[in-house]
């Protein structure tokens, strides 16, 4: 099979690859075709912009159009360069995360706001459950100096890939990571609990998009009959481990934040604030507070 980009410059290739794309009714074809050439040929925008005249080089050709086919056949940008940037931070994915989504960059905003209203008199001990590569933790210590914390996966993959990144941000002497089932294996007390858990009902899995379902590990995905599977094992668990004043912070699907409100009250826990919502809308992070005696 012949390759398309062969003798094209970068700016022919650009448009080419966008043409590709569209033709496959991929959202964002234009961003999409600017990252991929980008990574296929190590350079940024600016370089791109500076180069538009050179030709490709057969290598540069022929990664292109690896890259082409998997993102035609569905897999995520992301996926295909392995990383991904969330809170502003560069994340390496692995088969065993997550794409961190800016949907939970709302857990984020939340987490701070109720830090900076409760002005803990020391450095928060922070838990995210279920951590996948790390983006939840390692966004709140980058921005809490001083903070430590630890995250919890059922993969040992996940885990590694999270404490791969903790190195590379420089924040490994503040992170620590934990196998086990959700909080199982901690002690608290924590001043902060996070978690971004498996929330999708089994039966809508084949409904997703073929980036999400074909991509994204199901563990990470999969919330059993109706959704909640997830946050009934963990509110109650992290309840046990939040210390007095402590708040724990879970992003919910579309028309599960108030359930998830009447999981965390049984749990004792008290909901003093409105879900957090994303910019479409939708009311993603909810939070309750564990009330000192």
């Amino acid at each position: 099979m012949s390759n398309p980009f062969t003798g094209l410059s970068i700016e022919s290739a650009r448009r080419a690859l966008a043409a590709q794309l569209r033709s496959a009714q991929l959202d964002d074809a234009e961003l999409d075709a600017r990252i991929l050439l980008g990574a296929a040929l190590g350079l940024d925008l600016t370089g791109l912009v500076a180069q538009a005249a050179r030709l490709l080089t057969e290598a540069e050709a022929s990664r292109l159009a690896r890259y082409a086919r998997r993102r035609i056949a569905g897999e995520p940008v992301a996926r295909i360069l392995g990383t991904r940037e969330f809170w502003g931070l560069p994340f390496r994915l692995s088969e065993a995360t997550l794409v961190p989504r800016p949907d939970t960059e709302t857990v984020i905003e939340l987490a701070l706001e109720i830090l900076r209203e409760w002005k803990p008199s020391h450095p928060p001990r922070i838990a995210d459950i279920g951590t996948g590569s790390g983006a939840i933790l390692l966004a709140l210590l980058h921005e809490i100096p001083g903070a430590f914390g630890v995250g919890t996966d059922l993969s040992l993959t996940a885990l590694k890939t999270a404490r791969d990144n903790a190195a590379a941000l420089g924040l490994a002497d503040r992170a620590s990571f934990v196998a086990c089932s959700y909080a199982a294996a901690l002690r608290g007390p924590f001043d902060l609990i996070v978690s971004n858990p498996p929330y999708i009902p089994s039966a809508e899995i084949p409904k997703l998009s073929i980036e999400v379902r074909e991509h994204d590990p199901h563990l990470a995905l999969d919330g059993g009959n109706d959704g909640y599977d997830a946050y009934r094992a963990l509110i109650p668990q992290a309840a046990e481990r939040l210390s007095p004043g402590g708040a724990l912070i879970v992003e919910a699907g579309q028309g599960q934040a108030r359930n998830i409100e009447t999981l965390m009250t049984a749990a004792a826990l008290v909901v003093d604030r409105p879900p957090k919502a994303d910019l479409a809308g939708i009311p993603r992070a909810v939070s309750a507070r564990k009330m000192p005696p």
